[in-house]
């Protein structure tokens, strides 16, 4: 686990985002949101390097993903869902 970010939902990348981790290829509407809504968590995960996520191929043939919210506790959720494109 690096940066409070378990192995399971690992990416390529790790940032820190005004104490928040953001992992991975998360859409920066996700970091804005996050921000504004300022959740007690770890931060936000895209886990693997999906197809049409930021940086990774045109958002206009993504394959579908979620941007998951990992929680101080240890646990996750999906913070947003991207239907494949």
């Amino acid at each position: 686990m690096i940066s409070g970010v378990p192995d399971a939902i690992a990416s390529c990348h790790t940032a820190l985002v005004d104490g928040y981790v953001i992992e991975g290829h998360v859409p920066v509407a996700d970091i804005r949101r996050l921000l504004a809504e300022r959740p007690d968590a770890v931060g936000l995960a895209v886990p693997g390097m999906p197809y049409g996520s930021p940086g990774m191929g045109p958002d206009n043939e993504r394959e579908a993903y979620d941007v998951i919210l990992m929680l101080r506790d240890g646990s996750a959720e999906v913070f947003s869902h991207y239907q494949a494109a």
